[in-house]
């Protein structure tokens, strides 16, 4: 393959994740789409990353709406795989509130750097499926 014919690492991610409703293919594109909003890139001398979320979030309105969106999706994940009703409302409720702070000027900015709202809801997929899904279960890097 010639360097020009090189397909995007984000393109290269997308072929990658199964389409499945397996628990498997859910954990997989959820933690993929967790690292696309909230991981993507490494800020400098910080030693802290950023993604799609806090780059999105810079667009006054629009982008807050494009960033809760996608972290609906998440939510929606979390629905196919049976989860409660109560863990469904908590992580649409960080949505929320992500999303209403990312409304307000300057101080959106700063909380989609530091209130990681898919993060968490992550971190509650992961624990359901460990629970009732044993074998989706990976080895952390």
């Amino acid at each position: 393959m010639t360097q020009d014919a090189r397909p995007h690492p984000a393109a290269q991610l997308a072929a990658s994740l199964p389409l499945g409703r397996d628990p498997a293919s859910v954990r997989r594109r959820v933690e993929a789409m967790e690292r696309l909003l909230e991981g993507m890139i490494e800020v400098p001398g910080m030693n802290r990353k950023v993604g799609l979320d806090f780059i999105l979030g810079l667009v006054p309105v629009i982008g807050d709406v494009i960033a809760a969106g996608l972290g609906a999706y998440i939510v929606w994940e979390a629905r196919n795989l049976g989860m409660s009703k109560m863990q469904l409302l908590r992580m649409g409720g960080r949505v929320g509130f992500d999303t209403a702070l990312g409304l307000i000027p300057f101080v959106g900015d700063a909380a989609d750097f530091f209130y990681r709202s898919n993060t968490r809801s992550l971190k509650t997929i992961k624990r359901h499926l460990d629970r009732y899904h044993p074998a989706t279960v990976t080895i952390e890097r």
